[in-house]
């Protein structure tokens, strides 16, 4: 990464969080893991109630960004060909047409996803892992950059069906919204629909220079130091009687990743171990079962026993 691009790179990204902010109030802090999880070419679950304004970051991000857009609404009565797509006879030609589905697009909205069966929610999981999709006996690639968003509704909600881990483990990060505070939501009851300013956003980035910043990112450089304290975290999730199983090496190379992006947003090279710590409640729990003795352990409490766990390089 030259030093020169630094500066500009950080000046770009700034841009994009700072308009960012302007549509979704007062969620900074979500709002940062959510374009770390995008630079570090990931993919993101975004849980929580509905009506908080998780279609609404996604919809932020493509704007923001420059992306294609597309959306599925999962429901009971979804199939893997409303979201792949599907051949169609054409008479004339007497020829079939493919016709490709919403999972063509640079960004896609999977909304509600848990609302789907299995079977539709395993039409992603080649998509998110190899960027390509094969239908009848033919691979297609996907768009670059590709970017899954995928909302989810709290699983003791009426209709849903819980993502096996398999699939929970595709998304390189998991974040909850919540309730905005109360300063944050009195200018949102007061002030203009946010899907108008959403509208008259003006595109930040181009693809292209998504890409390269992509690419930056991975440049990014991790010592040895900082390796060794992921490995910690790693062979501490497997010792511990807390969780039923551990974290895997795909969870280690995500958590690195992420620190790397968001190393990036904070303007330098290189990865400490606060970059580490602060994307670990984004990367980590929603890879953990909690154990037989606990139940499924609360998310903070997961990180907090993470971090006094582990000795900090």
């Amino acid at each position: 990464m030259p030093a020169e691009s630094l500066p500009q790179t950080v000046a770009k990204l700034d841009t994009v969080l700072s308009q960012g902010r302007e549509v979704i109030l007062g969620k900074g802090q979500e709002l940062r893991l959510a374009l770390a999880c995008l630079l570090a070419g990931g993919h993101l679950l975004i849980e929580d109630l509905p009506g908080v304004g998780k279609t609404t970051l996604a919809h932020l991000l493509a704007r923001l960004l420059g992306l294609d857009y597309s959306r599925v609404q999962f429901t009971s009565d979804l199939l893997p060909a409303d979201i792949l797509g599907i051949s169609i006879f054409e008479r004339v030609s007497e020829e079939l047409r493919f016709q490709p589905g919403p999972i063509f697009s640079q960004v896609v909205l999977a909304d509600e996803i848990n609302r789907a069966t299995p079977k539709a929610q395993s039409a992603l999981l080649e998509a998110m892992e190899e960027r390509q999709v094969t239908i009848e006996g033919q691979t297609r690639p996907l768009p670059e950059p590709f970017f899954v968003v995928a909302t989810q509704n709290p699983t003791y909600q009426v209709g849903t069906f819980p993502l096996p881990e398999s699939q929970l483990d595709r998304f390189l990060m998991r974040i909850q919204l919540g309730y905005p505070s109360p300063e944050a939501e009195k200018v949102l009851l007061a002030g203009e629909d946010r899907r108008r300013i959403l509208q008259r956003l003006q595109p930040a980035l181009s693809a292209s220079e998504l890409q390269d910043l992509q690419r930056q990112v991975e440049r990014v450089h991790l010592a040895r130091p900082i390796i060794d304290y992921c490995h910690g975290i790693l062979v501490f999730t497997r010792r511990s009687n807390r969780y039923l199983h551990g974290l895997s090496p795909r969870a280690g190379l995500g958590i690195l990743h992420s620190a790397k992006a968001w190393a990036l947003l904070a303007g330098r090279r290189f990865v400490i171990p606060e970059d580490v710590q602060a994307v670990l409640s984004a990367c980590v729990p929603h890879r953990l079962a909690g154990g037989e003795e606990e139940g499924t352990a609360g998310y903070t409490q997961i990180v907090e026993h993470i971090l006094e766990g582990v000795p900090v390089p």
